[in-house]
């Protein structure tokens, strides 16, 4: 297509501007590596840069979904009804999610992060009466858990393949799905946690293995640009009992394990300044004075600093 390779002359001579799929993989690939909470205010730069309402289109109808569930967006429904999680595991079509606390399907528009309109869950969408039981007690436990611990958190638990015909004897899988936000843009930082178990239940074995996928992500961008992006994975096993015995045992291991991880990360960021920030460090700064780790903990990251080793702007 013509439109597709360009040319504008720049500094004398004609130079090839970038091409339509050139523009819109860069548009996507921004999009998609858009910090928690930030993929608007990353759209709206890409938009304006790019001047090319086709490119930017195509890639914001492909990049917003991909990010929305990886980032496991919540969106409020129509009518106050609930909030539904935008996660793989709830996908029924490309635009519509499953909430299994209320039995309804949520049509979303991704590009503006909203839920359009809502429908009941046909029996086909949901997990058999057997397995229903099991997901039903475990999302109330863990609901708990969520409200406790994670201000702002939400979670869901869903029937890992879809609907599970038959009772006791076969084996079925859940996933618990759960999502914490804190974003504060006026204050230069976003934040995220996220969280995946895999629940599988070995009929034959009785019992069931926990597999745990748990992410944080954060980012500072005053007066510079700071992003944390940590990963962490578990296992752990438990037998299969009544519904509710083992939505407590599962509730539990869940805390358990990221309870640890938590500590574990505050336990690196207090041994940073002897670790981490040291290394990437000049021994002798510009100033010739070594820099006083010992209290590096106490220093604001901008004025504080600047004053401490006499740097002026």
């Amino acid at each position: 297509m013509a439109e597709d390779v360009e040319e504008s002359a720049a500094g004398g001579g004609e130079f090839p501007e970038l091409s339509y799929p050139q523009k819109k993989e860069i548009a996507k690939w921004f999009l998609l590596n858009s910090p928690c909470g930030e993929i608007q205010y990353v759209a709206k730069d890409v938009r304006s840069v790019l001047q090319c309402d086709r490119a930017y289109n195509d890639a914001a109808d492909e990049a917003f979904p991909i990010y929305n569930k990886s980032q496991m967006i919540c969106l409020e429904m129509p009518g106050g009804t609930g909030d539904v999680l935008i996660t793989d595991f709830g996908e029924i079509t490309k635009n519509e999610y499953l909430d299994t606390r209320t039995a309804q399907v949520a049509v979303v528009d991704h590009v503006n992060q909203v839920c359009t309109e809502v429908r009941p869950a046909t029996d086909e969408e949901l997990p058999s009466p057997y397995v229903e039981e099991y997901r039903d007690s475990i999302d109330i436990e863990v609901l708990k858990y969520v409200n406790e611990f994670y201000p702002k958190g939400v979670c869901s638990v869903y029937g890992a393949q879809g609907k599970h015909e038959g009772g006791p004897g076969v084996d079925f899988e859940l996933v618990v799905a759960i999502s914490a936000a804190r974003n504060s843009p006026q204050n230069f930082c976003n934040g995220s946690w996220r969280s995946v178990w895999n629940l599988e239940f070995k009929e034959d074995l009785q019992l069931i293995n926990l597999k745990g996928k748990m992410q944080v992500s954060a980012h500072y961008f005053e007066e510079g640009n700071v992003q944390l992006d940590s990963k962490h994975e578990c296992k752990d096993v438990t037998m299969i009992q009544s519904p509710e015995d083992s939505a407590l045992s599962i509730a539990a291991i869940i805390r358990h394990h990221e309870s640890e991880y938590l500590t574990s990360l505050e336990a690196s960021y207090t041994s940073l300044p002897d670790t981490t920030f040291k290394e990437l460090r000049r021994k002798l700064p510009v100033t010739r004075t070594l820099f006083p780790w010992h209290n590096a903990l106490q220093f604001n990251l901008t004025k504080d600093m600047e004053r401490e080793l006499g740097i002026q702007r």
